[in-house]
């Protein structure tokens, strides 16, 4: 669990966590400087919780990613799960992915739906799924061995419904700095290129939504913890940037070999990265473009890569 400034419900998340009917080994908890009551909230529960709690208070502000890392690093179980400090776990939570992720031992991570709730945990009348269009055809691709292939499209795993095989740490740390990628979205394309992800359809989180979060309303969109939404803009400076960002994660693919990287993955991953160079390199002047336009369409890189026939429209007239 990472905190920072969370008393105001901070309470009821420990809360949840003491109530599991499978209670985790160990609570490891990275406070980032709060300046409210939430490391003393911590310590008191540490006191009497019915497993092992152990606090870090950071001495200065990292951030919820670098946070996030640290507390992944200092974790010691078979199996990690990620805890927001404003969210309300179900009481079967870890019983289940702990089962799910047993049970199949080819998957690195697994992940839940949630139900959407507001600030005194009435529901919204939405499901996390629900808000990041995950739908039945995309869930099927998971369940196909093919998650990386639609993560790669647009990030569907939140860190409060994951977990994941500690075996992982040694590709995840140091969690990459992507430039407004949040960890969660991180977190799961490494894992979905090396291992299979299993989901779990039923909601097994309360997802809080209040006016204080740190990145704001995090209801999901497009442009909340993926790189190809940043892609769809006509901007050379944008293409360029996310491409930096999928090169570091090739990167990190490339110099992992326990076991080797999907294929499929590495190769998607360079194809992304040569067609966002493309749009990138565009000549100025519009009627140059044409071939370079003609070349990405032919070789099927726009609808594979960007947003069709429309991004191709885009690069020949703005």
């Amino acid at each position: 669990m990472c905190t920072f400034n969370g008393a105001v419900f901070l309470p009821a998340q420990l809360e949840s966590l003491a109530a599991q009917t499978c209670p985790p080994d160990e609570l490891v908890v990275c406070d980032d400087c709060s300046k409210d009551e939430t490391a003393a909230l911590l310590r008191a529960f540490a006191a009497h919780a019915p497993f092992s709690v152990r606090v870090y208070v950071n001495e200065r502000t990292q951030g919820s990613t670098k946070n996030f890392e640290q507390a992944i690093a200092r974790c010691t179980g078979e199996f990690i799960a990620l805890c927001d400090q404003d969210d309300v776990w179900l009481p079967e939570k870890l019983e289940r992915m702990t089962a799910a992720l047993a049970a199949a031992p080819q998957a690195g991570l697994v992940f839940s739906d949630a139900e959407v709730v507001g600030e005194h945990l009435r529901p919204l009348g939405q499901r996390l799924w629900q808000c990041f269009k995950f739908g039945p055809a995309e869930q099927e691709l998971f369940r196909r061995g093919r998650a990386f292939e639609v993560l790669f499209k647009h990030n569907v795993v939140t860190g409060t419904t994951m977990a994941f095989r500690a075996e992982f740490k040694k590709l995840l740390l140091p969690l990459p700095a992507l430039g407004g990628v949040i960890h969660d979205a991180v977190i799961a394309l490494l894992i979905a290129a090396v291992a299979e992800l299993v989901l779990i359809p039923e909601p097994l989180v309360l997802y809080r939504q209040h006016a204080g979060q740190q990145i704001g309303p995090r209801l999901p969109d497009e442009s909340v913890g993926t790189w190809v939404a940043t892609a769809r803009h006509t901007d050379a400076h944008a293409y360029t940037h996310v491409a930096a960002q999928l090169k570091t994660i090739h990167e990190r693919l490339a110099a992992y070999d326990d076991p080797a990287p999907r294929a499929a993955a590495m190769r998607l991953l360079t194809a992304r990265i040569a067609h966002l160079a493309a749009r990138a390199n565009m000549p100025r002047r519009r009627r140059r473009r044409l071939p370079a336009v003609l070349k990405e369409l032919l070789a099927l890189r726009y609808h594979r890569h960007s947003n069709g026939l429309t991004s191709a429209a885009k690069d020949l007239l703005f």
